[in-house]
């Protein structure tokens, strides 16, 4: 599928579900490099995508982690996941809420979590999906996961983009900020976190 009709596709999407695609344009290779550059693929045993889209990210995820990992991405939106299963037939694919990981991974036999790439619109989400998201994943990852998700600039003037950005040092012991990757539509900056 071309570049082009797949952002047509994506923007189709945002205008039907603003809330839960949460972008006008799938993420820039600037971004997925940004986003999966800082993680710690090569020695993760087990690793989860959140909201992959089209699959940007996981063409950076499939070039960075080992051949023996176990991948799974989980796309609640299902034109969305029609799009990443052309595009990657060979990954496994739930299309679910992320607020359900703790059952995903039970029946998928993964019992901790390494790193979770995570490409959800936090600044449309209300404070108690927030926090149940957050949630699961602590139930689900590894004493020692590291999480990295993205934020738009305008996100943080939203009161929910601030309310994320309060919420994540009462889940991880470390949390940065990578530089702005102006080359995104919109501009968009990292979050890095270390449990």
């Amino acid at each position: 599928m071309s570049k082009a009709r797949n952002v047509s596709k994506f923007l189709g999407e945002f205008l039907r579900h603003p809330a839960t695609t949460g972008a006008i344009a799938p993420s820039s290779s600037f971004l997925a490099k940004t986003m999966v550059g800082w993680i710690d693929l090569p020695r993760a045993k087990t690793v989860l995508e959140y909201g992959p889209g089209t699959g940007v990210f996981t063409e950076c995820i499939l070039r960075r982690m080992r051949p023996d990992s176990r991948f799974a991405a989980i796309e609640l939106n299902h034109r969305l996941a029609e799009l990443f299963r052309r595009r990657h037939p060979q990954v496994m694919l739930v299309e679910d809420s992320v607020a359900n990981v703790a059952a995903i991974c039970q029946k998928l036999g993964m019992t901790s979590v390494d790193c979770i790439v995570c490409g959800l619109p936090w600044a449309s989400f209300p404070e108690v999906l927030q926090t149940r998201i957050l949630d699961q994943m602590m139930a689900v990852m590894s004493t020692r996961g590291q999480f990295v998700t993205f934020a738009y600039l305008q996100g943080l003037l939203l009161p929910a983009g601030r309310r994320f950005a309060e919420l994540l040092p009462t889940y991880f012991r470390q949390v940065s900020k990578s530089r702005t990757v102006w080359l995104n539509l919109p501009p968009a900056f990292v979050y890095q976190c270390q449990r």
